[in-house]
């Protein structure tokens, strides 16, 4: 274990990133910017589709547009630095920017988190109470289900973020690219093994019961689906279930692993890579896996741009 009682203070953290040899940094640049780009264009493309499209205003795609807000924050809090130090070596952030960037990271990691039990949720009520649907799910009902979230990401994130910033810290280099939990304690001059186990607890404890809700709503569903008459009844109800199990297996596997489970990633750097998982793959695969096997959005897509087409005919 590194002795930080040596150690001066210095005003600003530098973030590391990954190791790369300097003839490979331009590539990893370039990719990680493409990938950057066609995340943002994605997700603006859901968010833009659902509002011009008339067919597409229901629940579910209100829900899904409300992911696809997120992510582009979420993508937009750690990406930037991670370009930056592809390009220079490493980013210097200031305390303070370090410490916002952990809150929101993870507040917006936690909102995602209570999303995803939401879009269960609405899946679980518009297939096991179907005649009840559209009076449970009203729009007053899809607002408060919506912003709820936000309240308690943005809350729940308080307890980690806030405990992490008061540590004393001696060290400046941060082993990661952007401001995350572990990297920040492995810089402290004191012992943070409470202060982990309270990070633990808390994101640990959000996770599960979010991850068991989930699951006890597919259950149900499950159920339901399995009682159908026909064929295919059943796998029209399963084909707008699977985008979202797959995509929080995604992002609860990726998170359990990095922040609850396997000891020892943080020193192999191992968390690094994964942390690239939710971080900037799930982001950038959410439009294509609820866009590429979905016939509504597709015939959606072909309706705006038909209607595009004529008013360019016109001009």
């Amino acid at each position: 274990m590194m002795d930080h009682a040596n150690h001066t203070w210095t005003p600003n953290f530098s973030l590391i990133g990954f190791n790369i040899i300097g003839n490979l940094r331009p590539l990893a640049f370039l990719g990680t910017l493409g990938l950057y780009l066609l995340t943002l264009a994605g997700n603006l493309f859901i968010i833009v589709l659902v509002q011009a499209e008339s067919g597409l205003s229901t629940p579910m795609y209100f829900f899904i547009q409300s992911l696809s807000f997120l992510e582009l924050w979420y993508v937009s809090t750690t990406v930037p630095t991670l370009l930056h130090t592809f390009l220079h070596g490493c980013s210097p952030i200031s305390p303070a920017s370090c410490f916002i960037q952990l809150y929101v990271f993870h507040s917006l990691g936690i909102t995602e988190c209570y999303l995803l039990v939401v879009m269960a949720l609405d899946r679980y009520l518009a297939i096991c109470h179907p005649l009840h649907y559209h009076a449970l799910m009203s729009r007053q009902v899809q607002l408060w289900l919506a912003g709820a979230p936000w309240v308690a990401g943005f809350s729940a994130a308080v307890v980690p973020a806030s405990l992490t910033a008061t540590l004393p810290f001696c060290l400046k280099e941060v082993d990661h690219y952007f401001c995350d939990l572990a990297p920040l304690m492995q810089l402290a001059c004191v012992d943070t093994g409470w202060h982990a186990q309270v990070h633990i607890a808390v994101i640990g404890l959000i996770n599960v019961c979010n991850l068991a809700c989930i699951l006890g709503l597919y259950g149900g569903i499950l159920r339901a689906v399995l009682k159908l008459p026909s064929a295919a009844s059943r796998a029209k109800a399963f084909s707008t279930c699977s985008s979202h199990m797959t995509v929080v297996i995604l992002f609860f596997g990726s998170a359990f692993i990095v922040y609850v489970g396997v000891p020892g990633i943080q020193a192999e750097g191992i968390d690094k890579f994964i942390a690239l998982v939710y971080a900037l793959f799930t982001p950038f695969f959410n439009p294509i896996i609820y866009t590429l096997r979905n016939k509504e959005v597709k015939e959606a897509v072909r309706r705006v741009t038909q209607r595009i087409r004529t008013v360019l005919k016109g001009s």
